[in-house]
């Protein structure tokens, strides 16, 4: 049957379907600076917010007001100071900051509780809470410099923001603290927001820059690091900058317990979704630790390898599965999961009479095929053979014997497969037989 002009949009909505489910009920703080409420397509991230809440994902959201407070300071007049890339905040900034801060939130609470009729807000009665959850102390003097009302997160009301999520309502926070003592206190966001990430336990961080992302020495864009990796490239940096104090506040973020930090170019339309609802998103992902994890399957496993191998089974490349066969077998199974999404399989069966074992359903997506997968999980199959005691690895194929013979298999005869296997061949498949000595 051909494929409809509507294809297009029945591929990505599946495609993006296991990272719904993935992500519902989880929990995301994200940060962006006040260059993003100006901007003329904010609405349009407002709208992705909305679509977020909507699908189950608890938001904490984060704001700056570090552009807004340098125009309204430059505009009366007032000496801006820093000290360490901080601004320092005497009694007359921090009006501004108040008066910038509150101003934002008023602006941003308006656009995130829009409902107009024929928006993508219709009907989504967003509720949005803000308030004092935040206490803030003051940084003091630091190489003899008094930072006045700039200060650093004490502590935060975990449980009342906790309280406000699982009331379904978004929690809006601005760069603003208090102290115990009833002061006011100019906040740095990004630190903000990663302090918040690290004391609720959120799932997700996500900064909104106006850059692609991280980039490395070479100037090109870093897709993936891992904490380790994110450190190394932070030591490397010279001098404080938009790009170091990101990276920095993700090492941080990740080493405290925070599983994934995102920073993402908010200039790109719909950048959120992308970097939520697809494989490899967009910008600079900074994990906790290996992105990809390979494990041997378990039941609950058994939709996701279904969905992958679906299509090599439509088109002949692997051989037709039921879900009693692959539930039978499940325990021969290894996957390769990325974001609790499975993107490769394999399976491996022992002949311990013949020493000899079988390497099958070796499959992976699409979109990595070039990436290497399919020689990882190789590799591991390899390595539980030999545990096994066997010693040759042999495949059945169609359509991947060249893959096969690059990676030191050679071909052989039906005749030489384990007798048992060889009762089980499929003449009309005609497969290839492959063989490794291990």
């Amino acid at each position: 049957m051909p494929r409809s002009k509507g294809s297009k949009f029945v591929d990505w909505f599946r495609g993006a379907s296991p990272y719904i489910h993935v992500h519902r009920g989880k929990t995301f703080v994200v940060q962006f600076d006040d260059t993003a409420v100006e901007s003329e397509d904010f609405i349009n991230l407002v709208h992705d917010l909305a679509l977020l809440h909507s699908l189950g994902i608890r938001l904490v959201i984060v704001f700056g007001a570090r552009h807004s407070v340098e125009e309204r300071v430059t505009q009366s007049g007032i000496e801006s100071r820093y000290h360490r890339g901080l601004r320092i905040t005497d009694a007359k900034a921090l009006d501004i900051v108040t008066s910038a801060a509150g101003q934002l939130l008023i602006e941003i609470q308006a656009r995130l509780s829009m409902g107009l009729a024929n928006t993508p807000m219709s009907n989504a009665e967003v509720r949005v809470t803000s308030g004092n959850f935040v206490t803030a102390k003051p940084i003091g003097i630091v190489d003899g410099v008094d930072y006045e009302f700039t200060g650093n997160v004490r502590n935060i009301d975990v449980k009342s923001i906790r309280t406000n999520l699982d009331g379904h309502e978004i929690v809006l926070l601005p760069p603003v603290g208090y102290s115990v003592t009833g002061e006011a206190f100019n906040l740095e966001s990004r630190d903000l927001a990663a302090q918040l990430a690290v004391e609720i336990g959120a799932d997700k961080l996500i900064y909104l820059i106006e850059a692609e992302g991280i980039a490395g020495a070479n100037g090109k864009l870093l897709r993936e690091l891992t904490r380790e990796e994110a450190a190394s490239l932070l030591e490397s940096m010279n001098g404080r900058t938009d790009a170091s104090e990101y990276l920095r506040q993700a090492v941080f973020a990740c080493g405290k317990g925070v599983r994934r930090v995102h920073i993402i170019d908010r200039r790109l339309d719909g950048a959120i979704l992308r970097e939520l609802f697809t494989r490899d998103g967009t910008g600079t992902m900074i994990s906790l630790s290996s992105f990809d994890e390979i494990r041997k399957a378990t039941p609950a496993d058994i939709g996701g390898i279904l969905e992958l191998i679906e299509p090599l089974q439509q088109d002949g490349t692997l051989v037709e599965r039921s879900i009693e066969k692959i539930e039978l077998d499940i325990e021969h199974y290894t996957v390769l999961v990325r974001d609790s999404v499975i993107i490769a399989c394999a399976a491996l069966y022992i002949f311990p009479g013949n020493a000899a074992a079988e390497l099958a359903c070796l499959a992976v997506h699409p979109e990595y095929h070039e990436r290497g997968r399919g020689e990882q999980l190789l590799t591991i199959v390899e390595r539980d053979a030999q545990r096994a005691r066997t010693k040759q690895l042999f495949v059945l194929t169609t359509r991947a014997e060249h893959w096969f013979l690059e990676r030191g298999f050679v071909e052989t005869a039906v005749e030489n497969l384990p007798v048992e296997r060889q009762k089980l061949y499929n003449y009309q498949r005609n497969s290839k037989v492959l063989v490794k000595k291990l």
